[in-house]
């Protein structure tokens, strides 16, 4: 959900642009309508920006846990391979005249080698990929933050929308509930605070 920032102010600027014969309460209700819009306009802007370098990173987490995934197929291929070759090199060397052991045996070393040397890389990309995962799911945690600030922020301002054309105070009043949790969440995912309503992410999601 992507709200243009100038917009929304604009918008406010036109919604306190009364006739002269407007009544005091009305203009004072307009102008708080109108700063209110542009401080969540501002607010919302600064989120985007972060939000989309955590969309950016989330990316590129995403590619990296699917590279060193990839990457240990491969490792694993050549570990298999290795070790049957081994396992055929062995069978062979039982009957191998003593004049060939020699070759046997080094053939043999070079593949333990291998096979060890591919476990161990198999191992290290294991723990990359699970790395990248854990790193994906911790900045998506913040990214949910910011797609929920980014919903309550919109149901304000379109509450405050009709406040301002309604010009009742209540209404004002109760657009400020969702705009509290809004900056709340927006909050949470700038600072990386532990909060996160998963039933209504779930909800969402």
């Amino acid at each position: 959900m992507d709200l243009d920032p100038e917009e929304l102010i604009e918008n406010a600027r036109q919604a306190i642009e009364r006739p002269e014969a407007s009544s005091p309460p009305q203009s004072r209700l307009n102008v708080s309508v109108a700063l209110t819009v542009a401080l969540l306009a501002t607010f919302m802007g600064i989120c985007k920006i972060k939000d989309d370098n955590i969309n950016q990173a989330m990316q590129q987490a995403q590619a990296d846990k699917i590279d060193h995934w990839a990457f240990y197929q491969a490792r694993n291929a050549r570990e298999e391979v290795a070790k049957a070759t081994l396992t055929q090199l062995k069978l062979q060397a039982l009957g191998a005249p003593e004049s060939a052991a020699e070759g046997y045996r080094d053939a043999i070393t070079r593949y333990e080698t291998l096979a060890a040397e591919q476990s161990r890389k198999k191992d290290e990309l294991r723990q990359q990929a699970e790395a990248d995962g854990k790193r994906y799911d911790a900045l998506n945690y913040r990214d949910d933050q910011f797609d929920l600030s980014d919903a309550l922020l919109a149901i304000a301002i379109a509450m405050l929308a009709v406040t301002a054309l309604t010009q009742l105070w209540w209404l004002y009043a109760a657009a400020l509930v969702p705009t509290a949790f809004g900056v709340v969440m927006g909050l949470a995912g700038l600072g990386g605070w532990p909060l996160h309503p998963d039933m209504v992410v779930q909800l969402l999601s």
